[in-house]
Parts: C-alpha cells; sequence; structure tokens
C-alpha cells in the first residue's frame, strides 16, 4: 500500500472513529445522564472521566505502540470506539454510566498517540501539513459528531443517538481492516510481563528527559487549559450578556470551522518556515483572543474572537505535534506523542476547574486575565528554552 493511500485511510477512519465518539460525548451524554437522575457536579464527572483515562492511559499506550508495533494499538483503539455505544442504551445506573465512559475513554486514550505516530512515520519531511490534515479529519468528526447526536436525541431518542454512534463506530472497524500498515516485529521477543514493563520504563525515561517534547507539550496544554475554560464558561458568560443558546452555540461552531479550515495549511506553512515562530504567534493569538472576550458585549464581535481564537487553536496545533514528533528518538516516537497527549488532557481536564475558582473569587474578566497570561509565560518559556537547547 503507498503512503498516500495509506494515508487517506488514515483520515477516513479518524473521521469515522470521531464521528462515532462526539455523537455520544456532546451533547447526548450530559442530556443522557440527567434523564438518569444525575445533578451538575455528577455529570460534570461523567463528562470528564473520559478525559482521565486519556492522562492515565496516552502515555502507556503510545510506548506499547513502540514496542510492540502501531497497528495492534490503533486495532484495540478503533474497537474501543466501535463497541461501547451499543452498551449506552442498556444503562440505568450512574455509576455503571461512569464505568462505561472510562471504557470508552480508552479509544481516544489508546488510538489517538498511534495514531499520530503512524503520520509521522509515514511523513518524515512533511510532517507539519500530515499532521495538520488527520488532527482537521478528525475535528470533522468532532464537529459533525455533536450536530447529528443532537438531533437523533431530540427526534428519535437517547437509544436511536447511541446505536447510530455504534454503526458509524463499526463502519470505522470495517476501514481499519482495510488499512495495510509494514510493521516491525515486536522490540521484546521474551514472554513475561518484566521484559515489556523494562522496554515501557525505557521509553518512558527516554520521554522525560527530552526537554524539547515537554515544553513543546506544555504549550498545547497552555492551550487547552483556555479551551477547557471556553467550553464550560463561554456559554455562562454569552447568556448573562443576553445571547441566546443558538448563539452561544454558534460561537463554538464558528471556532472550530476556523481551526478546521487552518490546520492543514498552517501545517504546510510550519513546513515551510519552522515550527517554533508559529507555535509562540498561536499562543500569543489564542491569549489576545481570549483576554478580550468578557470585556465585549456584540455578538458579532464575540464571533471575530472565537474565530480568531479557533485560529490560534490552529496555528499551535499543526506545529506542535509535528515538533514533538520532530524531537523525539524515531524508536520512541510512539511514547513522545502519548506524552504530549497526557499533557495536553491535562490542561483541558484543569481548564473548567481553574477558570471556575477564579470566576467565584474575582470575575469573568479577571479569571479570563490569569488564564491569558499563563499562555503568555508558556510562549515566553518555549521561545526561551527552545533558544537554549539549539546553543
Amino acid at each position: 500500500m503507498t503512503t498516500s493511500r495509506s494515508f487517506f485511510y488514515l483520515c477516513t477512519l479518524g473521521v469515522f472513529c470521531f464521528i462515532s465518539y462526539n455523537l455520544v460525548r456532546m451533547p447526548v451524554l450530559s442530556l443522557f445522564a440527567e434523564s438518569l437522575g444525575a445533578g451538575p457536579e455528577r455529570i460534570g464527572l461523567i463528562v470528564s472521566v473520559s478525559t482521565i483515562t486519556g492522562v492515565l492511559l496516552k502515555l502507556p499506550s503510545g510506548a506499547l505502540s513502540d514496542i510492540y508495533g502501531r497497528k495492534m494499538l490503533l486495532r484495540i483503539g478503533v474497537v474501543a470506539f466501535g463497541l461501547p455505544p451499543f452498551v449506552y442504551p442498556f444503562i440505568s445506573d450512574l455509576n455503571a454510566l461512569t464505568a462505561l465512559r472510562f471504557v470508552h475513554g480508552l479509544a481516544t486514550a489508546i488510538f489517538a498517540p498511534s495514531a499520530l505516530a503512524t503520520v509521522a512515520d509515514l511523513y518524515k519531511e512533511r510532517r507539519g501539513a500530515a499532521l495538520g490534515t488527520y488532527t482537521a479529519c478528525t475535528q470533522s468528526g468532532s464537529l459533525l459528531g455533536p450536530f447529528l447526536g443532537g438531533w437523533l436525541a431530540y427526534t428519535a431518542g437517547f437509544p436511536t443517538a447511541f446505536l447510530t454512534a455504534g454503526v458509524f463506530g463499526c463502519i470505522a472497524i470495517l476501514i481499519f481492516f482495510s488499512l495495510h500498515l509494514d510493521e516491525p516485529p515486536p522490540r521484546v521477543r521474551e514472554k513475561g510481563l518484566a521484559p515489556v514493563m523494562a522496554e515501557m520504563g525505557k521509553g518512558f525515561l527516554a520521554v522525560a528527559r527530552n526537554r524539547k517534547v515537554l515544553i513543546t507539550s506544555s504549550t498545547d496544554a497552555a492551550k487547552m487549559i483556555a479551551n477547557g475554560a471556553l467550553m464550560a464558561f463561554l456559554p455562562l458568560y454569552g447568556l448573562s450578556m443576553g445571547l441566546n443558546a443558538g448563539q452561544v452555540g454558534l460561537l463554538f461552531t464558528v471556532q472550530a470551522f476556523t481551526s478546521f479550515f487552518s490546520k492543514p495549511v498552517m501545517g504546510r506553512v510550519s513546513d515551510r518556515i519552522g515550527r517554533q515562530p508559529l507555535i509562540v504567534l498561536g499562543l500569543v493569538i489564542c491569549a489576545m483572543t481570549f483576554i478580550t472576550m468578557p470585556h465585549v458585549g456584540s455578538f458579532a464581535l464575540l464571533l471575530v474572537l472565537s474565530s480568531g481564537f479557533g485560529f490560534g487553536e490552529a496555528v499551535v496545533s499543526s506545529s506542535s505535534a509535528a515538533l514533538v514528533a520532530d524531537s523525539s528518538e524515531f524508536k520512541r516516537l510512539g511514547a513522545g506523542m502519548g506524552m504530549q497527549g497526557t499533557v495536553m488532557d491535562i490542561g483541558h481536564a484543569s481548564g473548567p476547574l481553574l477558570a471556575g475558582l477564579l470566576i467565584a473569587h474575582v470575575s469573568y474578566q479577571g479569571a479570563f486575565a490569569v488564564i491569558a497570561g499563563l499562555q503568555i509565560l508558556a510562549a515566553i518559556a518555549f521561545w526561551a528554552t527552545m533558544r537554549t537547547l539549539s546553543r
């Protein structure tokens, strides 16, 4: 199978996997949990528990893909996308729903690092463009899934929405079996858990000592702190300013579409002019648009700022993933992508918590200013560290 054909199958696989996953995740999951009697705190836990799965398992799964090959981990991840949606219609207990969400979170925790590492393996010279295109494809699933899920839950009920998510996941499984990757033999041939753990430990240590990977991953974390804060509190701020729910939803749609269309383009730009300047530029754009939002009451201006934040996200993401791949040892590429995913998920999970604490004690303006400041600090730390390492 040619490189371009393998890449096409990977991108198509990403579209169907993330349509399936996000069809369940937003807004169906919160509404379903509420229908089972969950209060706001429990809904927050149920929604976030899959992110916790990613924090715990993205690095180990990426390291395992270095040992056993990408295809085995991709296979497990695709199955984790396809099968859990069929279980949701039988759930009537909140504890069971929480446990199912943890299991369903295995999908992105196992699939994402291996898929990104596979793209980086395929394109060593044009990684920025390839990774930007692939992540744009997964984001298209993130755009279509919530729309389809909300419509199905409203018109046909929760069971139909969940079963449709399962169908998309099963299509992804079928696409996966059309994907042929050249896989090296497993790095660990000895039987038993000890040799595998020892090899994984080497991967963890190599990544933990790689300052370029760590500082680049921290830029994604800073961006995702702001992203998580927007997901949780931009709707509340918008409603407080007199916007309706549809207008608030449009803010997120504009942000997502801008990011979707910008990622492939900015990936190509990063291949030509370098990753580092674009990462700094993207963080500054995110910070400036983010800090301005709570000072604006005009819907039109909020649309512009949301679009700007989406563009900043695209600039950072398309360059940071490629830089992590460039900076990782070839045989530890999966561990490097896993580390980036882990740090990014920590930022995403902490964003709503940090913003909630700050808003409770200061104001929207103060909270957004602090989080914007974290992005600027991340940009300064990244630039200074990369200049030091390049000497």
